[in-house]
């Protein structure tokens, strides 16, 4: 595969397939109405870009799977599902400002900046509501969430949990980076 081109070999194809195939059908509750013959479609259908990107969500960590569709576009939503924040995507800032403006200690990158080199979005507030109904995740992590303008604008970003079974919003200086902390994508396919 080269960087440029975002494709993925035949045997990464295979494998990526059969992950997301083995995870659809162990986890049905997330998926309900919607059948693998027509995700299997969707992906062999796809630009090879997006699979190149739900490639890179399963190697960062992500474990995505079908958590639903798109109801104006009809497209297939893959959500990182993974028990907590994606350990390939940990240590970021909230955005390439907030990297950029970090004098010492920097992280490795940042969220959004990862997010748009994968090919993949930040996770809203309420997407990340909807996935926290399919399951309990970011019981020991937490995953910045996008953040609104006037937030990030006053320096601000926000990022979400789950703890007590309680799903709760906090916000954090946009350059702050933690360990626990990382991020949540969505891929349309």
């Amino acid at each position: 595969m080269t960087e440029s081109v975002r494709e993925l070999a035949p045997e990464e194809l295979r494998a990526l397939l059969e992950t997301l195939k083995a995870r659809f059908a162990k986890h049905p509750g997330r998926h309900e109405g919607i059948t693998w013959d027509e995700v299997s479609a969707r992906l062999e259908a796809a630009d090879p870009g997006k699979l190149w990107s739900l490639r890179e969500m399963e190697r960062t960590g992500g474990e995505p799977d079908v958590t639903g569709r798109d109801p104006e576009t009809g497209e297939l939503l893959f959500v990182d599902c993974s028990a907590e924040s994606p350990k390939g995507r940990r240590s970021v800032c909230y955005d390439p400002e907030a990297l950029a403006s970090r004098k010492e200690h920097k992280p490795a990158d940042s969220a959004e900046g990862m997010a748009e080199a994968m090919g993949i979005e930040l996770l809203t507030e309420e997407q990340y509501r909807s996935l926290q109904e399919l399951g309990e995740f970011d019981r020991k992590t937490s995953s910045w969430i996008r953040t609104p303008e006037k937030i990030r604008k006053l320096g601000g970003a926000l990022f979400c949990d789950r703890r007590y079974d309680t799903v709760f919003v906090y916000h954090n200086g946009a350059e702050s980076y933690y360990a626990a902390r990382g991020f949540r994508g969505l891929l349309r396919v």
